[in-house]
């Protein structure tokens, strides 16, 4: 009886600590955007903000060029996310339906760069944008963020058109469809816990980027929103209140997006992950 108590009681418990231990800097972000500058820095913790200001987000908006780092974060963002599912479905269709020599070594090589941490060519990137006399620019940020984000959004994708049974394709083709239009009304549809797992990841992964803007655009009209987190840091302190404001502000988006798509989000993952 003990064993079998003991047996259904510690996974909920491991779960507990584990859901805590994952909430609570995120909530002590926010509780400390909201905190006045003194309850801030007291050696006392304050645990709930009782005196609440919203200065440090005032701070945080009022930074130079804020609304433009908003609009580079979209603007990148976005046309990644869109770009790499554009390419990636037909690659993910190709990988599934079709035969063709090298076809293992080519899921292979995606699954490596996958895994193999981008960072590494980031000295590699910069000389390829300096060279090509495109510097402080949007565009070589949203090629390499597609280029960051496609191996996953390939693979993923995959998995799901190989779930789709060929018979449904051939239905379609027999019923006069072509087979751009079977693909668009039959299999497209088909795909959307898919597209939307891959499209919040996408988001995510150049939403938070960092080295490479870091880097590559060194003026403020083509930087993004990472960077604009960093302005809060200089040599003479941390600005914390303005700092977890301005975190808490980046974070917005993806909490809202997660909210929105974490249902077929979910589904999307585990499904893409086992099938094909």
């Amino acid at each position: 009886m003990k064993r079998s108590l003991f047996g259904r009681l510690w996974p909920n418990v491991t779960a507990v600590v584990l859901f805590i231990g994952l909430v609570f800097p995120v909530y002590w972000m926010f509780a400390t955007a909201f905190k006045p500058t003194g309850d801030i820095i007291s050696e006392d913790p304050v645990w709930f903000p009782t005196d609440v200001t919203f200065d440090h987000f005032r701070t945080a908006v009022e930074a130079d060029h804020f609304w433009t780092y908003v609009g580079n974060s979209l603007i990148v963002t976005v046309c990644a996310v869109v770009f790499s599912l554009v390419i990636a479905l037909a690659g993910a269709f190709a990988l599934a339906r079709m035969r063709f020599k090298g076809r293992r070594g080519f899921i292979v090589g995606f699954m490596l760069a996958q895994m193999a941490p981008w960072e590494v060519m980031v000295i590699a990137i910069y000389m390829i944008v300096r060279d090509a006399s495109m510097l402080n620019s949007l565009v070589p940020l949203t090629l390499f963020y597609m280029m960051m984000i496609l191996p996953f959004t390939i693979l993923t994708l995959r998995g799901f058109v190989a779930a789709v049974p060929r018979e449904l394709e051939e239905s379609a083709l027999v019923d006069g469809c072509t087979r751009a239009q079977a693909f668009r009304r039959i299999i497209l549809p088909l795909l959307a816990p898919g597209l939307m797992s891959t499209s919040m990841f996408g988001f995510i992964t150049a939403w938070n980027e960092l080295p490479l803007v870091l880097v590559v655009n060194k003026e403020a009209e083509a930087q993004t929103l990472p960077l604009w987190l960093t302005s809060f840091q200089t040599v003479f302190g941390d600005n914390w209140g303005a700092t977890m404001a301005a975190s808490s502000l980046f974070a917005i988006p993806i909490l809202i997006l997660f909210v929105f798509l974490q249902r077929r989000a979910v589904s999307g993952l585990t499904a893409g992950a086992v099938k094909g």
